[in-house]
């Protein structure tokens, strides 16, 4: 194929067949560039916190080659943000981790990550640079607010950020995440299967203790139990039989 332009009506075919493209094949091959293709998007977004104390520390584990780890951006305290890497490249920040059938988060998500120690609030001015940032996400990639999650949700067994600390429910308020407000007024039933809802919404129960310390992380954020209370319980019953965000009328 010769890559030369024709005219006004088919320059967007012609310059995007005639974009070079990696070679990443190990044997010989004839280069015919299709224009059918379209880049790669993200369907999650994963929230983290650094667990340093100021940012500077975080942009130099964030960029250093020995360490190996990165994300697509970073929040300072002051609600600096900073891009580390493209959108449409694949950042290393989720590690080994599941949500649903997905199992390589990396290759499907945004990560985010707050300058935060994980004992510590998060200040107004973080969240909000976090919100708008988010809102300009999802107009872009059209994310469903589900799929807006903490590294806790996808790696129950190894992580607990963004912490206890984080605002979900201001996020969920904003279409970023699932919340219930208000709850149910009865319990979950007792024949509720607390393992199924908790699969069925995303999480891995290969280790059901995690998850539910998980589910309690982000949607409750008491002491983590290894057993969900009666909150934590109607909470979970709430989001799985519920559309997002939204919960059930009060019973009367």
């Amino acid at each position: 194929m010769k890559c030369v332009g024709t005219g006004l009506i088919l320059a967007a075919l012609v310059l995007d067949a005639c974009t070079p493209f990696a070679m990443r094949s190990n044997v010989a091959t004839e280069r015919e560039p299709s224009p059918n293709h379209d880049e790669r998007r993200p369907n999650l977004v994963i929230i983290h916190h650094t667990g340093n104390g100021i940012v500077t520390d975080a942009l130099r584990t964030l960029t250093n080659p020995v360490r190996a780890v990165s994300s697509h951006y970073l929040i300072g305290r002051d609600g600096t943000v900073y891009q580390l890497v493209d959108e449409l490249s694949r950042a290393w920040h989720a590690g080994d981790s599941r949500w649903g059938s997905l199992t390589d988060i990396n290759s499907s998500s945004l990560g985010i990550e707050l300058d935060n120690n994980g004992a510590e609030p998060f200040p107004d001015v973080q969240i909000s640079a976090l919100l708008e940032l988010l809102a300009d996400i999802q107009r872009r990639y059209q994310i469903p607010a589900r799929n807006f999650l903490g590294h806790a949700d996808i790696a129950p067994r190894r992580k607990t950020d963004p912490s206890r600390y984080f605002p979900w429910q201001r996020l969920a308020e904003h279409g970023f995440g699932m919340w219930c407000d208000p709850l149910p007024a009865s319990p979950a039933p007792p024949t509720f299967d607390i393992a199924l809802a908790l699969r069925a919404l995303g999480y891995d129960v290969s280790d059901l203790n995690a998850a539910m310390r998980a589910f309690v992380l982000h949607f409750v954020q008491d002491d983590v139990p290894f057993l969900l209370n009666e909150r934590a319980r109607t909470m979970l019953w709430c989001l799985s039989t519920n559309p997002p965000g939204q919960a059930p009328e009060p019973a009367q």
